[in-house]
């Protein structure tokens, strides 16, 4: 069953993305005693993901902690390296990278979707959500195809 608001964020292990390499993280304790801002994509260095999704965030920082966010992560069904990479890249130190590897965190969720006609496989869905103390407080899941509800922007306005 898909998550909804007001559910408990799955326990899973994550990777995150560190200056000093990949470092492991369950979900339950990530999520612990904070309001965290987190936003999924289907890929890092995917055009979208790239161009408009994690910018977004980039952008917003500032403005999403002043509403009471106290970290900004992003997740995808990629490993550590490439999202350190990624947010070398086109981040910044104000988001925090979290590697679902293995697609455990997406699956747990049931927010997967199949890339394969991409060569993609298995991945996250494209979605944002503010979890506090380890509860789903907001979820945007967006359409296939599309980029709206899942923005900085819009979860800006929510809050």
């Amino acid at each position: 069953m898909t998550i909804k608001v007001g559910d408990r964020i799955p326990d899973v292990k994550l990777t995150k993305a560190t200056d000093h390499g990949p470092e492991p993280v369950q979900t339950g304790e990530y999520f612990k005693g904070k309001r965290v801002a987190l936003f999924s994509v289907p890929g890092a260095f995917t055009p979208t993901c790239s161009a408009k999704h994690l910018p977004g965030y980039v952008e917003k920082a500032v403005d999403l902690k002043a509403k009471g966010i106290d970290e900004i992560a992003c997740t995808a069904v990629n490993d550590a390296f490439v999202m350190g990479a990624w947010n070398q890249r086109d981040g910044s130190p104000d988001i925090t990278m979290l590697a679902d590897g293995n697609g455990e965190l997406a699956k747990a969720l049931d927010l997967t979707m199949d890339g394969s006609g991409f060569g993609l496989g298995q991945r996250g869905q494209r979605w944002s959500m503010v979890v506090n103390d380890g509860v789903v407080e907001q979820l945007n899941v967006e359409a296939p195809g599309d980029f709206s509800v899942s923005s900085a922007e819009q979860m800006y306005k929510a809050l």
